[in-house]
């Protein structure tokens, strides 16, 4: 059996893909199979199915945004046993809803989706949303420009950068570091919304930042790939003339290209996801070793003496005139200061069912803030969306989808390990729009619950697709969903009214609602198959991209 595909963002979001056609296909039935099942003879009869839909048997994958998160054995019971009584509530809830709540059940209008071909591990990681994608444009864009550096230094027509390769290896990882300082993001982002959130700056302006914000990442990997290129090059040159050369200063180069090697060969798509835990520790302690060895190479670097071919004890008034010191400072300094905020604090963790857990924290949080949490900080780190009204409290709300998660509810933790300095994504910039369209499914719903318990900018409106909210998530969450008015909230139960066609759902929705973008949460596929249903129709969408 092929084993699940395990993903998991630089966010921290993590979630397993398991062989298995859409998710959100509707099965269609044939005529003998119609004719042949007993069992489901009451659907044709019902509001909610039509006679040509069947609903799926199969069992539930284990993402924690999936539609289903009961076993489907007590699913068919509960159609054999309670059919003709769940006819007579759907009649019931058809008058009782708005027009806008009866998109989600006016699946016999919309056209069902004919099921994907099963796509292999790599064209899912690496064609995730498209081939030609924002954040592949910033990785090549990257290392174009610096291929094109390094050809003209390597011709003589850029002395300067023939001259200092180091200096452009280490401006490289300067910038592949900023992209993922989430001090540094969380201003860029407040930056963003503060300057671009205004109701006469034009959409597309907004979706543009949208877009590039998003897919930093690209620039991460494209600098981190070019580093590697100038050090090679830096290397080269005094290899060449070895007799004027410190072997010292070599051979600590020589490390430090060999640990950024590691670093990027683990953070390969394909290694990435399916041992995260190997590259997320590879690429911090890699990282920090080779930061450590870096101010070793400047120290030595400048303090050599090419005439006497010995070291200057003469090291500080040199050190602070070199553009190499400054740039590593500032590399230090980002990568230390997430870890001076961490902290173990004390939280109060409740089961409400066997798939999802509730992890309570004190004091209020902005909305579309995202934290990291984790059992032991120098091990591994998990983020999740953050639930808040802004005042006392936030909660998150983990679906039990690995060991880490799954402890949660077997053995729940008296305290965790967290980042108090919490980091803006893509949930953030729904702040930079006027009406906005918000879709989950699942324990997504987390990443947009704040949106709806406190002030917002945007005029927002949240589609949620889920089984049994109150039995899965808890009344709590059931409270929070219910207690908004039905124009704003869109709920679409899959235990009563079956899994719907979600890429419609979402088109539809967003036209009734005037959204300007949509903005999806859920498993890879899905959301997806969102973004390219709403892109189709003329509406902005984005999604969480694999290395969001």
């Amino acid at each position: 059996m092929q084993s699940p595909v395990r993903f998991s963002s630089c966010r921290g979001v993590a979630f397993e893909v398991k062989p298995h056609a859409d998710p959100f296909a509707i099965k269609i039935s044939t005529l003998e199979e119609r004719q042949g099942s007993k069992k489901f003879s009451w659907l044709g009869s019902s509001g909610v199915f039509p006679s040509s839909i069947q609903r799926s048997v199969s069992k539930a994958s284990s993402h924690y945004c999936d539609l289903d998160l009961e076993e489907e054995d007590d699913e068919v019971e509960d159609i054999e046993a309670g059919g003709v009584i769940l006819e007579k509530v759907e009649e019931e809830e058809k008058h009782k809803q708005s027009p806008i709540h009866l998109l989600a059940a006016s699946k016999r209008e919309q056209k069902p989706k004919a099921a994907r071909k099963q796509e292999s591990r790599l064209s899912v990681i690496l064609l995730d949303q498209g081939l030609v994608t924002v954040y592949k444009r910033l990785f090549f864009v990257c290392l174009a420009l610096n291929i094109a550096g390094l050809v003209l230094a390597a011709t003589g027509n850029f002395p300067y950068a023939r001259n200092r390769a180091a200096l452009f290896s280490i401006a490289n990882i300067l910038a592949l570091t900023l992209c993922r300082s989430e001090a540094f993001l969380r201003v860029v982002f407040w930056l963003a919304v503060t300057i671009l959130g205004r109701w006469w700056v034009p959409v597309f302006v907004k979706t543009a930042t949208t877009s590039l914000l998003q897919s930093l990442g690209g620039i991460h990997s494209g600098c981190g790939v070019s580093s590697i290129a100038w050090l090679i090059y830096a290397l080269v040159l005094p290899l060449k003339d070895s007799d004027n050369t410190s072997p010292e200063i070599i051979g600590v180069a020589s490390a430090i290209l060999g640990l950024l090697c590691l670093s990027s060969l683990a953070a390969f798509p394909l290694v990435r996801h399916l041992h995260h835990n190997v590259f997320e520790r590879t690429h911090r302690f890699a990282g920090w070793t080779a930061l450590g060895l870096l101010w070793a190479f400047l120290i030595l670097t400048i303090s050599y003496d090419r005439n006497t071919k010995s070291y200057s004890k003469d090291l500080g008034k040199r050190l602070i005139k070199q553009q190499e010191f400054w740039f590593t400072v500032a590399i230090t300094v980002l990568i230390i200061i997430p870890w001076l905020t961490v902290r173990r604090v004390p939280v109060k963790v409740s089961a409400p069912s066997g798939h999802a857990s509730m992890i309570k924290f004190v004091g209020g949080v902005k909305a579309g803030i995202l934290g990291r949490i984790s059992p032991s900080p120098f091990s591994e780190w998990h983020a999740f969306g953050i639930i808040s009204d802004g005042k006392k409290e936030h909660m998150m709300l983990a679906g039990a989808v690995g060991d880490f998660t799954k402890s949660f509810v077997s053995n729940p933790p008296s305290h965790l390990w967290i980042r108090q300095v919490h980091f803006a994504g893509l949930p953030y910039l729904v702040n930079m729009y006027n009406r906005v369209l918000l879709v989950a499914t699942g324990s997504g719903i987390c990443v947009f619950m704040s949106f709806l318990l406190q002030p917002c900018s945007a005029d927002v409106c949240l589609v949620c697709v889920a089984k049994g909210i109150e039995q899965n998530f808890g009344k709590e969450i059931k409270e929070m969903v219910s207690g908004h008015p039905k124009e704003k909230v869109i709920v679409h139960d899959t235990a009563v009214l079956g899994r719907p066609n979600v890429s419609q759902l979402s088109v539809d929705a967003a036209r009734t609602w005037g959204a300007e973008v949509v903005i999806v949460t859920s498993n890879p596929e899905g959301s997806r198959d969102v973004v390219n249903a709403c892109k189709a129709d003329g509406i902005p969408a984005f999604g969480p991209i694999w290395d969001s």
